[in-house]
């Protein structure tokens, strides 16, 4: 009777076993079409998810191949010399025209003076010589005048001496001396000299207009000695003006390169001056600047402010890949030539969302965003 009993119990366990097995058949072919159905709609959002996406940003033109870039004025020194006074620190935001640093001024004072002295001789000098100029037109045709008239004078005194002369060889020897006749002899002589004497004046006072150009010529040199000592002095006052180095323009000092005390030379740049205008420059790969054009809004994101958004539109894009302005830009007419897709550099001008409590500086990575209408 007991193994009857146990026999009976195992039937009706595998009994069991296999309405469980059956149950559980029945209920896998039940939730097999609703995982279907998940997966489905699953694929069916993602779908829509990145055809949405596609259609949104289809016209938008991305590349994180950009940085910002701005206007780096270097200054110099115009003039050599001790710097005696430093105004300025590094990241300093400076005003156009404000003194920045004081050089040794005392040679350049020297030479300022020196340079005055030397134009007020020179304005003396070109005043004497232009009123000599106004005394030459009167005294040269003066001089020819009394030449002439002195030549008459001596041509009178022969007539008279060769007169006295042949009356002295006229007469008798009785009505006569030899003292009389040695007399109008020497004076004869003399008329003769003083004849020959007028006759030279006379012709050094015939070029009365080549002796009036002659002053004029003195004239003009001491007026062009005038002039180089007059440009003397301007380049001395603006040596001693260039002794005090001044902003050329707003921005901030930035690679200071000078200290109190150093001595400094024509051109040493001393540190530059940062403006405060900002763009970005991009470089596109060629294949995606076919429909980009100046105008054409951009959105920027800036990789050190990731909460900070700029808005901009694509002011020029240069012409030309930045390979061909490279120290050696490639030659593809020699070897075996490899099609490499280049890149073209976009100037992005900023519209609005800088925050002036926000420093951007230059070299700056962003990621810029332009869309195609």
């Amino acid at each position: 009777m007991a193994q009857g009993d146990d026999q009976d119990n195992r039937a009706s366990q595998g009994d069991d076993e296999q309405k469980n097995d059956a149950g559980g058949k029945k209920g896998g072919k039940k939730s097999s079409p609703l995982k279907r159905i998940i997966l489905i709609a699953v694929v069916i959002v993602i779908a829509i998810a990145w055809l949405g996406y596609w259609l949104l940003t289809k016209n938008q033109i991305e590349t994180d191949d950009a940085y910002t870039a701005g206007r780096k004025i270097s200054v110099a020194p115009h003039v050599n010399g001790y710097v005696t006074q430093l105004l300025v620190n590094d990241n300093q935001f400076v005003h156009a025209g404000q003194l920045l640093v004081k050089i040794d001024d005392r040679d350049y004072i020297a030479s300022l003076h020196k340079a005055e002295a030397s134009i007020a001789q020179a304005q003396a000098n070109f005043a004497a010589a232009t009123q000599m100029v106004m005394v030459a037109k009167q005294n040269f045709p003066g001089r020819l005048i009394a030449a002439k008239g002195a030549l008459a004078s001596a041509q009178a005194q022969l007539f008279k001496a060769e007169t006295d002369y042949r009356r002295q060889h006229s007469v008798s020897r009785a009505a006569t001396t030899q003292q009389d006749i040695d007399y109008s002899k020497a004076a004869l002589d003399q008329a003769h000299a003083e004849v020959m004497r007028a006759e030279g004046e006379l012709q050094q006072a015939t070029p009365v207009q080549p002796n009036i150009e002659n002053q004029e010529a003195t004239m003009k040199q001491q007026n062009a000695a005038l002039k180089a000592a007059e440009a003397d002095l301007v380049q001395a006052q603006l040596n001693y003006g260039w002794t005090e180095v001044r902003a050329p323009h707003d921005g901030w000092i930035s690679q200071r390169n000078v200290e109190q005390g150093d001595f400094v030379q024509t051109g040493q740049k001393l540190f530059s001056v940062v403006e405060p205008e900002v763009w970005v420059v991009a470089n596109y790969k060629e294949t995606q600047i076919t429909k980009m054009r100046p105008g054409h809004k951009v959105e920027i994101e800036v990789d050190a402010y990731p909460n900070l958004t700029l808005h901009g539109h694509v002011d020029s894009i240069q012409l030309g890949a930045g390979a061909a302005f490279s120290a050696f830009p490639p030659e593809n007419a020699t070897g075996n030539f490899v099609k490499i897709v280049q890149r073209v550099p976009v100037k992005i001008l900023i519209d609005s969302g800088l925050d002036p409590n926000v420093p951007l500086p230059l070299g700056v990575s962003v990621v810029p965003t332009v869309t195609i209408p």
